[in-house]
C-alpha cells in the first residue's frame, strides 16, 4: 500500500514511538523509509548568524541518523534528510519534503520536545494534519 514513508522526528522519545510504527508499516509493505529533521534556527534582527533553537541539535541529528543506519542494517531501504526549517515552522518544512519526495504517508508522534509551545501555539503535528500533502499518522503517547 505504501512505497514511501516519512518519519518526522525532532528526537523526542514521541518520534521514537512513531519510529516503531513506520518500520513496521515500511516492512510490511515493502516501502522506503524517509526520516525528516527539520533544524530550526534562532534569528534576531540583531542577529550576527542563526543558531540552532536546540543547544542539543548535534545530539538530535547524530540520534536520528544512527537510528536510520540501524534501519539499514535490517535491510530497511532507509535515509534521512536534515533540513533547514523556515520561518514557517518545522510541520511546513516536513510537509515540503514530503511533497518533493512524493510520500504516501507522514508518520508522526504526539508531542515531541516542545510540549509547552504546542500547547500555546498548537503542536507542529497538529498543523502537519492540516497543511500534508498525503496521509498523517498519528502515533499517540505513552
Amino acid at each position: 500500500m505504501f512505497k514511501k514513508i516519512v518519519w518526522a522526528s525532532d528526537g523526542s522519545e514521541s518520534a521514537d514511538r512513531a519510529l516503531e510504527l513506520a518500520k513496521a508499516l515500511a516492512v510490511q509493505d515493502g516501502a522506503t523509509l524517509l526520516a525528516v529533521h527539520s533544524v530550526e534556527y534562532l534569528v534576531g534582527p540583531r542577529s550576527t548568524g542563526a543558531f540552532p533553537a536546540n543547544a542539543d541539535e548535534d545530539e538530535r541529528v547524530a540520534k536520528i541518523s544512527k537510528q536510520v543506519e540501524e534501519l539499514a542494517g535490517q535491510g530497511i531501504g532507509a535515509s534521512a534528510k536534515i533540513v533547514q526549517g523556515g520561518v514557517a515552522g518545522a510541520a511546513h518544512t516536513v510537509a515540503r519534503v514530503a511533497e518533493e519526495e512524493r510520500a504516501d504517508l507522514i508518520v508522526a508522534g504526539t508531542r515531541g520536545h516542545t510540549a509547552l509551545t504546542g500547547l500555546l501555539l498548537g503542536s507542529v503535528t497538529q498543523r502537519l494534519l492540516h497543511i500534508a500533502p498525503c496521509p498523517v499518522l498519528v502515533v499517540p503517547g505513552r
